[in-house]
């Protein structure tokens, strides 16, 4: 059988050698199975790992096919929520639990690239979040405020700070979050699984999960392999999640396309005035746009896609025009690579946990900040796997919701991102470039 690979993008072309799958040994019996190989399903791998737990990782790709080797490489603190709402819904126990939690997602990630010594390239700079029109100054100016009475280091920049930060005068205000920062994702994977491997966990790439089922206080796995029997599961597919599994699950999630383009190593010259401190920045519209540098002095931009799995040169237009609008100097430059991943999205843009059954345990619906969440997650995974009580958990355990009338979310997102796109475009037309 021949391995897939994530489709030609920058990473696949500048990622970090994958660690190699283990030799299958017949029908497998463990203590923990692992259904999926992004950085959920490989950061809970190193976490049962670093506890001694016997576990077994499968991936019916390459470690990485999904989203998490195709995405910006942004890792991003927090949700779309801020920590007041957060708390307000998940109530006085919980909400603070949470706010920690998801406001820690990038410094476990950057953690654990230190502590096994990963070949993943990092930017630690913080992350931009620039404010596109007068209303999202104030949402930014909210945001810093309640994160740093929470002891965060972040805080509000404005419009002139902004340019100088970004090199742009696009915006009319901002914050910058030095939590945040960026890395090379299919590296980050790769190393995630060469740290599994090193803690004793197997892990199997083109391992297709085929059916789930569950008799005499054992879970069994069904692959083209062979069988594998485990006392518990994690399910950690997130936007490639499909129904064949656990019914229902994929139908809590709209799969929606993010999508990149990489432009030629960009000269010094050009350079300078470009994000000159290595910022990561992703700003405030609805159809947010997301740039940054990677390891080979390359600008990448992104933002939503066509509903295509592997775009081409044919769609990279839009985000050229993007590049174009910030950078008007770098108008026509080459373009190298244009590539997507799915992003899963919730109808409440909250991740979801779920323990559909005794020993099945399911995280999905990142909402496009997977980097840092998709690492949180695996490690919520991991505790609640080894056997942790459901209530230490960090984000509340739901039971799994098919969204109504799902199968029409496609059409409705279609018309939304032109309204949304429309939308920003007339807000950004505000902002005073001179």
């Amino acid at each position: 059988m021949s391995t897939l690979y994530p489709p030609a993008s920058l990473w696949a072309a500048t990622a970090s050698p994958a660690p190699l799958s283990a030799e299958w040994p017949g029908e497998i019996s463990t203590d923990v199975a692992i259904i999926g190989g992004g950085f959920t399903g490989l950061s809970a791998a190193v976490h049962l790992g670093e506890t001694g737990v016997d576990a077994v990782l499968i991936e019916a790709g390459s470690l990485g096919y999904g989203g998490s080797g195709r995405n910006g490489g942004q890792a991003i603190p927090g949700l779309k929520y801020d920590p007041d709402d957060l708390e307000e819904m998940m109530g006085p126990e919980l909400g603070p639990r949470l706010v920690r939690e998801v406001g820690g997602g990038p410094e476990l990630a950057f953690t654990l690239i230190d502590r096994y010594a990963m070949d993943c390239p990092t930017t630690r700079t913080g992350w931009i979040q620039p404010a596109h029109c007068p209303s999202a100054v104030e949402t930014v100016t909210r945001r810093a405020r309640q994160w740093a009475a929470r002891g965060a280091n972040i805080h509000t920049i404005d419009a002139a700070e902004v340019a100088r930060l970004t090199g742009t005068r696009a915006y009319m205000g901002g914050l910058i979050d030095h939590r945040g920062g960026g890395l090379q994702p299919l590296s980050y994977a790769r190393g995630l699984g060469h740290a599994a491997t090193g803690l004793g966990v197997r892990l199997f790439d083109n391992t297709r999960a085929d059916r789930l089922s569950r008799a005499n206080g054992r879970w069994t796995i069904d692959t083209p392999r062979g069988r594998i029997t485990a006392r518990a599961v994690v399910l950690a597919t997130n936007a490639y999640t499909t129904g064949t599994l656990v019914p229902g699950l994929e139908r809590t999630i709209v799969p929606i396309y993010s999508y990149q383009i990489a432009t030629r190593p960009l000269t010094p010259e050009e350079r300078a005035s470009i994000l000159p401190e290595g910022h990561v920045a992703s700003d405030t519209r609805r159809l947010l746009r997301y740039y940054r540098f990677d390891s080979t002095g390359r600008l990448l931009m992104g933002g939503r896609a066509p509903f295509k799995e592997v775009p081409d040169m044919g769609d990279a237009p839009p985000l050229e025009a993007a590049i174009a609008d910030l950078y008007p100097q770098l108008a026509g430059i080459e373009i190298d690579y244009v590539w997507s991943g799915r992003v899963g999205m919730t109808a409440d843009h909250l991740p979801h946990l779920h323990v559909p059954e005794e020993g099945l345990f399911a995280a999905i619906g990142y909402n496009g900040r997977g980097v840092a969440l998709g690492t949180v997650m695996g490690r919520q995974l991991a505790r609640l796997a080894a056997g942790a009580p459901a209530e230490a958990a960090a984000f509340p355990i739901t039971g799994i919701k098919p969204m109504r009338f799902h199968g029409f979310n496609r059409p409705v997102l279609e018309t939304l991102i032109r309204y949304y796109r429309w939308r920003d475009d007339r807000e950004a037309r505000q902002v005073d470039r001179s």
